[in-house]
């Protein structure tokens, strides 16, 4: 089956972005890639070329970042197969990058499917990277009936500017939540906080890259840092630990910023934006606005089970923190919201 249209939804996470992942599933047309490049990372995209078999390799490995954290007993929620373990456990094999998150999401037999994508995959010519992912689509798409391809990521605006280069004609819509409302979801979330001790990390060591961390600067750390470092680690020292909700408010600007700055440099008719609480407001008309942006028809079927999926009890969180918690929160995100407020409508 051909690819019509292929989307990605970037943006900060924590965004409502993984109800819109499940509501977009239940569009017949529409082949909904949950959580697909945060799975296969950048080691999906080299340089050059390589064979069916060695881009099989690249879905199939185990991400390391996500087997340590369900390794020392800090699973994600995303995380879907450890919810219905099948044939591979982080203990023995690892969790296939294709199965933690994207099978599950489109089949109750990840095993199953994961066996009849690499039959096909490794027979395939050599190829660039991107060729392999969009034969890839072309594969599910006709598995599942499906024409537009849609993958939708979390904390996935840094992302964007590789996907342009590896998908020239792909669109993208900007996906983004209240700031303090996020910035505060993002406090309460075990990834968010592992990213923000890492990036702290990184800062005390001096470095841009864990690739430049050495041995010296591993030894500098707190012992209550280094750790993390480690194929296993103590899970309070993530989840117990005390954090400043403005590093969190300020990691959400950097990631608006990062967003809106690159869907400005898109042509019109391949970048819209989704606020979160426009969905809440107008349901049907921002899930019919965001099916035709991506080809396909806003079913009032669909529009139904959409509207039904959405839960707006979380909106204004933020509120519940007292007057100075919510000031300190509102002023680390106020570069981001600036860089809203400057975005033109699309």
């Amino acid at each position: 089956m051909t690819v019509r249209t292929l989307t990605f939804v970037i943006g900060t996470g924590r965004s409502g972005s993984t109800a819109l992942s499940r509501i977009l599933n239940t569009h017949p047309d529409v082949l909904s890639l949950n959580e697909y490049m945060a799975s296969v990372g950048d080691a999906a995209f080299p340089e050059g070329t390589l064979t069916g078999d060695e881009f099989w390799e690249r879905l199939f490995r185990p991400a390391p970042h996500f087997e340590r954290m369900i390794r020392s007993g800090l699973p994600l929620p995303e995380f879907l197969y450890t919810r219905r373990p099948g044939r591979y456990t982080s203990a023995d094999t690892g969790i296939p990058a294709l199965s933690l998150m994207v099978l599950p999401h489109l089949t109750d037999d990840p095993d199953g499917l994961l066996d009849e994508l690499r039959s096909a995959v490794v027979r395939r010519p050599e190829g660039t990277a991107a060729e392999h992912h969009q034969a890839l689509f072309g594969l599910l798409c006709t598995r599942f009936g499906r024409t537009a391809v849609v993958e939708r990521s979390g904390y996935s605006t840094g992302r964007a500017p590789g996907l342009r280069r590896a998908f020239p004609h792909a669109k993208f819509v900007h996906l983004f939540r209240d700031g303090p409302d996020c910035a505060l979801s993002m406090s309460r979330h075990p990834g968010y906080r592992t990213i923000t001790l890492l990036r702290e990390i990184r800062e005390r060591a001096g470095v841009e890259s864990f690739a430049d961390l050495t041995d010296a600067h591993v030894r500098s750390l707190p012992p209550d840092l280094a750790p993390l470092l480690a194929e296993r680690f103590d899970p309070a020292l993530v989840r117990d630990r005390d954090l400043p909700l403005r590093r969190f408010g300020t990691l959400w600007s950097e990631l608006v910023i990062q967003g809106t700055r690159f869907l400005g440099g898109l042509p019109a008719d391949q970048g819209t934006t989704l606020a979160y609480e426009d969905l809440l407001d107008a349901p049907r008309e921002e899930l019919a606005r965001l099916a035709a942006f991506v080809g396909v028809e806003p079913l009032p079927t669909w529009l139904d089970t959409g509207c039904g999926l959405l839960d707006d009890s979380r909106r204004g969180a933020a509120r519940s923190l007292t007057a100075a918690q919510l000031d300190e929160l509102r002023d680390s995100c106020a570069p981001g919201i600036r860089a809203l407020e400057a975005q033109p409508d699309r």
